[in-house]
């Protein structure tokens, strides 16, 4: 992709790094990775502010063209667009299935209509994909493989935020053998009369997320008690803080509570690529961070297959599958927790 000059994005003190017009943080992956020494310091400290802060950023410059995001999203409508029969034996799968499409139009849950169609996919360590269209696969292996990188490149800078060497979170989480899944989400227009969301308020069960869009907005973060309308960049991702960076950072850097609103005229799309950790791995605050804590490690160790299906197979409220784990009183001898 071509490189942007972050004509969005204003700096917000000398060295503090870059912001969009409404304060959303915005990492340069260029320069991250790139810069020189000064250049890679300052752009590691604006990232640990991010996640501190926000839990939530725009990347920019991360070297995923254009192209292939919307060669994705396109692949992702055309299998929207598949008569039902062609998309059934999807349809009926279980939240740890590895492929699974669902709907949620006119599913009423504590009074809010769900407004969103949805594939999902697991994309490593071992890519899964309907038959059709066909082009998905090819598309797919090449977007899960681009943007595993990228978020593997960023976890490495996270963990030095953390006053921790690179590899630590990758090699606590065994993230050379990490969970990845693609979710692409269709939100067909809606009158405002009807009382659709496209999701509820709900925090992401995995490490990082990213996601871009079809050029409508509709994604809400929560920030400071208040929920801001993000507004991408052109050519940009927006990452998202997932609940086992939480963990792992024994709460230093928080899980973003987000939801997708639906538009009243436009169909709005997302594509999600999400990591985590290898699913038979033990999360657990890493020990130099929970013995550096005045409280202690925050939280107990637990497989994330475990978690992650407990988060999935639960009505989404808020970051509420963080309770299974949260504990003030978690001992250095404590046991992980299996559900």
């Amino acid at each position: 992709m071509a490189r942007l000059d972050r004509p969005d994005c204003v700096e917000n003190g000398e060295g503090a790094g870059a912001y969009n017009e409404d304060g959303i943080p915005v990492v340069d992956f260029d320069v991250l990775i790139n810069g020189d020494s000064d250049q890679r310091l300052a752009a590691i400290l604006h990232l640990g502010r991010a996640c501190t802060q926000w839990g939530f950023f725009m990347v920019i410059n991360h070297g995923i063209p254009e192209s292939l995001q919307g060669a994705t999203m396109d692949a992702c409508r055309e299998l929207f667009s598949l008569p039902t029969e062609e998309k059934s034996e999807y349809m009926e799968a279980g939240p740890m299935d590895p492929v699974r499409v669902g709907t949620g139009f006119n599913s009423t849950v504590d009074g809010a209509k769900y407004w969103r169609e949805y594939l999902k996919m697991f994309a490593h360590p071992e890519l899964h994909c309907p038959a059709k269209p066909a082009i998905l696969r090819e598309i797919a292996t090449e977007y899960a493989t681009r943007t595993r990188g990228l978020m593997l490149e960023l976890t490495t800078a996270i963990s030095k935020s953390l006053g921790l060497d690179g590899s630590r979170i990758a090699e606590a989480l065994n993230l050379e053998n990490c969970f990845q899944i693609l979710v692409g989400n269709y939100y067909p227009p809606a009158d405002p009369d009807v009382g659709a969301i496209g999701m509820p308020t709900h925090s992401d069960h995995g490490l990082l997320t990213l996601l871009f869009q079809n050029g409508v907005d509709g994604l809400q973060v929560k920030h400071d008690s208040e929920w801001l309308l993000a507004k991408p960049i052109p050519g940009s991702f927006f990452v998202i803080v997932g609940d086992q960076l939480e963990i792992v950072s024994n709460g230093r850097y928080k899980a973003v509570l987000h939801h997708a609103l639906v538009d009243g005229e436009q169909a709005r799309m997302s594509f999600v690529s999400l990591i985590g950790p290898c699913l038979d791995a033990v999360v657990m605050p890493i020990p130099e961070l929970a013995r550096d804590a005045p409280q202690g490690a925050e939280f107990r160790g637990i497989r994330y297959r475990d978690y992650m299906e407990h988060q999935q197979s639960n009505k989404l409220k808020e970051n509420a599958a963080l309770d299974i784990v949260r504990d003030r009183q978690v001992s250095k001898n404590s046991s992980p927790i299996n559900v």
